[in-house]
């Protein structure tokens, strides 16, 4: 009721006055960081900023730096954009929007493996040749499991180096057997290739006691109730249309019990 009543109290305008002085969405991206954004405007982070910009029927206008340590001082908190279009919950450093999607780690293989893993702690890893990005929540327990796993690096410069790519690539050429990622990522790699690979989500909770599944949300400045209010709005009304843009790029989506959530025609549960 206090968010209705502040908005009440604010002259009838298309959104946050803020973004009515500027005429634009302005977005802090990455222009070389695919399938979520790039500077064609090919990702899906891209796809869901111009669903934004239609919603307040203003120009989108971006601001591109490469994601790494540094991104979001150099971008929103310079003031040049004003909202990150993929943040996980809980990042300290923005001010978190409502989740508008739940995803979790996959393990990717070639179409022809006979490999069936279902977590992390499962015997089938053991002795396993298995790629992994260094630092993220699977490698500690696919050590543990007895894999032989082959590490790539975490924070690059995106207009240099993919590792997700590059351990994806090693999955197909038959390098390792299998690569274990963070899926919005993988389920993307995994198709662009003839036949794709297959993306297998891991289950949550994990018994390795590992957190796999993150909920995603947007960044924005703190102090900043209007644009939140706005944007968890926006969230709401077309989570739909949001649904569907995330599985063309093969995301996998959980609903809010951790089950994998199967999209019906329209993009409803």
């Amino acid at each position: 009721m206090a968010a209705l009543l502040s908005w009440l109290a604010v002259p009838a305008l298309a959104g946050p006055p803020e973004l009515i002085e500027r005429g634009s969405v302005r977005v802090c991206a990455d222009g070389n960081n695919m399938p979520f954004s790039n500077d064609a405007g090919e990702g899906f982070e891209n796809r869901i900023a111009e669903l934004m910009a239609e919603d307040l029927g203003v120009e989108l206008r971006y601001v591109f730096a490469p994601q790494i340590m540094g991104f979001v001082r150099n971008t929103l908190q310079l003031r040049v954009c004003d909202v990150i279009i993929g943040v996980a919950a809980g990042y300290e450093l923005v001010q978190n929007t409502n989740a508008y999607f739940r995803s979790t780690y996959t393990v990717v293989m070639s179409a022809e493996s006979d490999l069936e893993v279902a977590n992390l702690v499962d015997e089938a890893l053991r002795g396993r040749r298995i790629g992994v990005v260094t630092d993220t929540p699977p490698v500690v327990p696919l050590r543990q499991a007895g894999a032989q796993v082959k590490s790539y690096q975490l924070m690059v410069d995106t207009r240099a180096i993919n590792p997700v790519r590059e351990a994806i690539e090693d999955v197909a050429e038959g390098v390792t057997e299998a690569a274990v990622l963070w899926g919005p990522i993988a389920g993307w790699f995994a198709q662009q290739y003839d036949p794709p690979l297959k993306v297998a989500p891991l289950a949550v909770p994990d018994p390795s006691g590992a957190r796999l599944d993150f909920r995603i949300t947007m960044g924005i400045r703190r102090n900043e109730p209007l644009w939140k209010d706005w944007i968890n709005d926006f969230i709401d009304r077309r989570q739909n249309e949001i649904n569907q843009i995330l599985a063309e790029y093969g995301v996998p989506l959980l609903d809010a019990r951790g089950a994998p959530l199967v999209l019906a025609e329209g993009g409803a549960e």
